[in-house]
Formats: structure tokens, sequence, C-alpha cells
């Protein structure tokens, strides 16, 4: 399992950082044609996912606050979630459900990583019983 959620981990950390990098490189008044947002929310979005990139490898990799990785990865989860809602109203199916894909596999980091397999050294709750 900890090798499912690396691999898993680190394809949304790529992918996220990508997104996040595309979201200061593209100028505002070309973001806001493809998406109805403003553009600093949307300037606010990629900031959110760069971090949440960084959230999901460098805790780990590091072992500091090892906890952190669960947490990005919800956020990400709830970014998505946000992402799918919009994706949906502007009526592009498909990219409404890669949204909604991206979304259950942050969930699948985020429960795996806190429940599953977390990261050594962390201070999460453990499933097994006391003896």
């Amino acid at each position: 399992m900890t090798y499912a959620l690396w691999i898993v981990q680190g394809l949304l950390a790529a992918l996220f950082l990508f997104a996040g990098g595309m979201k200061f490189v593209l100028p505002i008044e070309e973001m806001t044609k493809q998406m109805p947002l403003p553009g600093l929310f949307l300037r606010f979005i990629g900031v959110c996912e760069g971090l949440g990139a960084l959230g999901l490898i460098l805790p780990g990799l590091l072992r500091i606050r090892p906890g952190l990785t669960p947490l990005a990865a919800g956020g990400l989860m709830i970014i998505m979630l946000g992402a799918t809602v919009i994706t949906l109203m502007v009526g592009d199916l498909t990219a409404a459900v890669m949204s909604a894909v991206v979304g259950v596999l942050a969930a699948f980091v985020a429960y795996g990583r806190w429940r599953l397999a977390p990261l050594r050294g962390s201070s999460q709750p453990s499933l097994r019983p006391a003896r």
C-alpha cells in the first residue's frame, strides 16, 4: 500500500505543480476567458495547488511533520470538488469527470496516509488495538 500511495502522491504532485504554475504563467485575461472566476481567485488557487503539491511530497521525504501530507491531500480534494462543480456548471462533462477522478485520487492519499499507511514519525492514531 505504501508504494501505491507514493506513486499516486508523486503523480498528483506533478499534476498540481503544473496546474498551479500555469495559473502564474498565463495572463489573468486568458484564464478568465476559460473559467468564469475572478483572476485573483485563480491566482490564489494556483498558490494552494503549488503548496498542496509540496505538501504531498516534502513531509514524507524530509520526515518533518508527516501528518501534513493527509491535510495537503484533503485540501487538494476540496479544490478538485470545486473544480468539478464549476466545470459541470460550464457544461464540460469530460473535464468534470477528470477533475472528479483527480479528487478521488487525492481522497485516496488523504485516507491512506491518515489511516492505512501513515508515514513514520507521525502522531496519527493507529487502528491496532492496545495490548
